[in-house]
């Protein structure tokens, strides 16, 4: 079985774009052999760049094409859960960091990431 591998939104957007060049190579490595995974913040985060204007598709569109092509697939974590972890991530005013970790947290898993404050405060960070 692929280890659970969770993406933050900056790379679920890359993918989407085709701008695979723009990870590191052990964000890729780590893309390549896992079980690629999102916390439905992601869907709600670029669901905001959408509306102000930083992305120009659907996240739907994003998500159905990138689990056609890769797999992804949404965490189903209880959302109880995932809040009651995400109060615990007192290193960020950012609600979506906040939610992203907790939930790859949660799930013991990686996380693909290039921001770097996640990366200072969630060990299992990859990029």
């Amino acid at each position: 079985m692929d280890a659970v591998v969770h993406l933050d939104t900056h790379v679920v957007v890359w993918l989407y774009a085709g701008q695979v060049a723009r990870l590191s190579r052990p964000a890729r490595k780590a893309i390549e052999s896992g079980g690629l995974v999102i916390s439905p913040m992601v869907s709600l985060e670029m669901q905001f760049l959408l509306e102000t204007g930083r992305i120009i598709a659907e996240p739907a569109r994003i998500l159905d094409a990138l689990a056609d092509s890769l797999g992804l697939r949404m965490d189903e974590q209880p959302f109880a859960a995932v809040m009651k972890e995400s109060l615990a991530q007192k290193w960020t005013r950012d609600p979506f960091d906040r939610i992203i970790v907790a939930q790859a947290l949660r799930a013991g898993a990686v996380l693909v990431s290039k921001d770097r404050l996640i990366r200072r405060n969630y060990g299992k960070t990859c990029w």
